[in-house]
């Protein structure tokens, strides 16, 4: 069982920068992919960003490249999402999402995840 939680949210205007962070529980953090995933207002959840257990692969939504980096800390059970150049449309609740090891569902799928965080706002304003 992993338990996730997410921090760094809050409001921020139009062209700024936000770093969320997700902890997770677990002594084998290393064999989790990991995701972020987001659900703005009155929009299903979207997936964000991705990264598999050793951080040798990310993956983006198309939207966000080039703005967003995942990264994360083996050492410290952490995964993060540092978020620049944000826009209005970037206002969700963004969640941290974790896969079980050897899972082969696309890392873009929120099917593919077994665990969820709780989630944090990130409001954007213009």
């Amino acid at each position: 069982q992993v338990q996730l939680v997410e921090s760094g949210g809050g409001l921020v205007q139009a062209g700024g920068s936000l770093r969320l962070s997700c902890a997770a529980s677990g002594r084998t953090f290393s064999s989790y992919g990991m995701g972020w995933f987001r659900q703005g207002p009155g929009k299903e959840r979207e997936f964000v960003a991705g990264i598999s257990g050793s951080g040798s692969f990310t993956y983006y939504t198309d939207s966000v490249k080039g703005r967003f980096t995942i990264v994360r800390d083996n050492a410290k059970n952490t995964v993060s999402l540092q978020m620049n150049s944000l826009k209005p449309e970037d206002t969700a609740i963004y969640y941290c999402a974790a896969r079980r090891p050897y899972s082969t569902g696309s890392y873009y799928l929120g099917n593919s995840y077994n665990y969820w965080g709780q989630g944090t706002q990130v409001t954007v304003s213009s």
